[in-house]
């Protein structure tokens, strides 16, 4: 064609057309290959990779007989993807399924089939909003296996579960102190589950897949998994039986006098083992989150209180080892004053008048003043250090979050308020939590020696063969032998003839100390709202269980005051008739008594104890 017959102009329009085009076919791959090369592969990697984390099952939480407390129980967490859902023109295929999906999961049908439908979502990113795609969509949190499969039955495509596990305690609030809960993201809050989280979590897993445009596995890609590793069981000291004891005693002492907390421990002495740890208010770990936060606390641990007489024990071992008395010596509980150092103090009151007391009377009766006096002959030093002996002022060292270490003050602050030598003996002026009072207690049921008490028996793994044991510790030895036997013989006249008769047992002899404190209320003792403890154990002849009773500010309903030996140790026989029925103790041959074994030892006229 000749060039006489082309207009240069629309040959040079259509050459910048024609530049144009290709130039913008250039440009949109470069845009497409370079510029927006990372922000696509990302698409890709998203629509073609497939990865779902496998959850492992947490350990289960078991008495010492292998009763369940604490277990996980499948669930499966119920979705669609609305990419994989298939189509036939613009409607659904599986469009008539739907209502039966949405009654099985208690939905409204037009919820479900939005979840269908809705494949695509805005988000924000530095390039402004864009589209992305929909790959799950959450129907259900929480599906029982067996209405999972009847979803399943229905095989509605893009519908499937994911595996995951709720915690449930069976026992509802039994134990609840103890085993802790789980919360609702699945972190271990307090107890054992937090205290044994490294054995019960177990380790997740992982599967990995690609898949094509039609959302179908590419097996030549292989398949890239890691199976869960479930959690270990963990096997506590805690007897179902001896909770179950406690926690209906604990009902009992609410209902009876409304209190405003209770708290009962009960152990193995030899061991160290917590049989039994009870506390009011209490919560169900299934529903934490409808009890108020102060319930979910472990009084047993984290609250503390003066001791009271219950610490006349720790006074008046201490100087029996150090041989600064002797059971017959005599103290005149009638003055009220006393000379140390040089200087007259006043000697705190007693419930009733007394005169001249025995130090085995001084226990069984409860003297204030007859303590004091064994305090100040013991001294400061020595008295503050049997008290640290005992395990006053630091953890026990049982593990599990939130216990405090109460207040032992230092020696130098006996020299700053010298008052606090004839206060301390009685159980003023130091704080102790009820775990420590109940040690305190197992020292002497134990021979002297003071256990590390410990609510973990063993880890087990899923063949039921021991990973870990956590076997008995012996902390120190507090007092001697002989010691130990000596106030044996005076905490059982304290159950006999003394404040706490009404702990006693036909048949069965019991050892034991009451405590009434007065409550401070703004700053002051309050002769209205007190602290009911008795501390005891059983039989005394060859002790097997120790149990310790506090009850918070009972309401008495004007029928006098509160005191331990009214309150707590009735309380200590009922919940120690059924313990001694279940754990079949019988009573002991007077022979083996620790009565004839101190005679036969000593050679001594013991008629004292009577």
């Amino acid at each position: 064609m000749s060039r006489a017959f082309v207009s240069p102009f629309r040959l040079g329009l259509m050459t910048v057309v024609v530049v144009l085009c290709f130039g913008a076919v250039f440009y949109r791959l470069y845009d497409l290959h370079v510029v927006q090369r990372p922000h696509l592969l990302e698409v890709v990697r998203h629509d073609r990779q497939k990865f779902d984390l496998l959850y492992a099952s947490r350990g289960d939480i078991v008495d010492q007989h292998g009763f369940t407390l604490a277990t996980t129980r499948v669930l499966y967490e119920l979705g669609v993807d609305p990419q994989a859902v298939e189509w036939q023109g613009d409607q659904l295929k599986d469009k008539a399924k739907l209502p039966a999906l949405a009654g099985l999961l208690g939905l409204p049908a037009a919820d479900v089939e939005q979840a269908f439908t809705n494949k695509y979502k805005e988000v924000d990113s530095n390039e402004g909003t864009e589209h992305q795609t929909i790959r799950w969509t959450v129907l259900s949190p929480r599906v029982d296996p067996s209405v999972e499969g009847q979803i399943e039955a229905l095989k509605i495509k893009g519908v499937y579960g994911n595996r995951k596990y709720e915690r449930v305690y069976p026992g509802g609030q039994l134990a609840a102190h103890v085993l802790g809960f789980m919360s609702k993201d699945g972190v271990p809050q307090a107890g054992i589950e937090s205290a044994m989280d490294f054995y019960l979590r177990g380790q997740n897993g992982w599967r990995e897949t690609e898949q094509d445009g039609h959302h179908h596995e590419l097996d030549q890609f292989g398949i890239r998994q890691v199976d869960p590793a479930n959690g270990l069981k963990v096997e506590l000291t805690i007897d179902l039986q001896l909770q179950d004891y406690a926690e209906r005693t604990v009902d009992s002492l609410v209902k009876e006098y409304q209190p405003q907390g209770v708290t009962i421990i009960m152990s193995e002495p030899s061991s160290g083992e917590i049989l039994a740890m009870a506390n009011y208010p209490t919560y169900d770990p299934n529903r934490y989150q409808d009890f108020p936060q102060v319930n979910l606390k472990n009084r047993a641990l984290a609250d503390v209180f003066e001791p009271g007489s219950t610490f006349k024990v720790v006074t008046a071992a201490a100087a029996l080892n150090e041989g600064v008395v002797q059971p017959t010596d005599t103290f005149d509980c009638a003055k009220p004053t006393i000379e140390v150092n040089g200087r007259i103090l006043k000697l705190p009151d007693d419930a009733e008048h007394n005169g001249v007391l025995t130090v085995e009377k001084i226990v069984a009766e409860s003297s204030n003043r007859g303590a004091a006096n064994i305090g100040v002959k013991l001294g400061a030093p020595r008295l503050r250090d049997y008290a640290a002996a005992f395990g006053f002022g630091k953890v026990t060292g049982m593990g599990l979050a939130g216990e405090s270490r109460g207040v032992l003050h230092p020696l130098r602050d006996f020299d700053l308020d010298s008052l606090l030598i004839t206060r301390m003996p009685m159980g003023h002026g130091v704080d102790a939590t009820a775990l420590q009072v109940h040690q305190a207690m197992t020292v002497v049921a134990n021979h002297g020696l003071l256990m590390e008490p410990h609510v973990v028996r063993r880890i087990v793994d899923a063949r039921g063969a021991t990973v870990v044991q956590f076997v008995p510790k012996v902390e120190r030895r507090v007092i001697s032998t002989a010691t130990a036997d000596t106030m044996n013989l005076m905490l059982c006249e304290v159950v006999k003839d003394g404040t706490a008769t009404r702990a006693n047992l036909q048949d069965i002899t019991v050892a034991g100390k009451t405590g009434t404190t007065q409550k401070i209320i703004n700053g002051k003792y309050s002769s209205d709202h007190h602290i009911s403890t008795f501390s005891g154990y059983l039989p005394a002849e060859r002790p097997r269980l120790v149990i310790t009773i506090i009850v918070d500010d009972a309401n008495m309903q004007g029928k006098g005051i509160a005191y331990g030996g009214i309150v707590s140790a009735k309380a200590f026989q009922q919940v120690a008739k059924d313990s001694v029925n279940y754990l079949g103790i019988q009573p002991c041959n007077p022979a083996t008594s620790a009565r004839t074994n101190l005679v036969a030892m000593k050679g001594d006229n013991l008629d004292f104890f009577r």
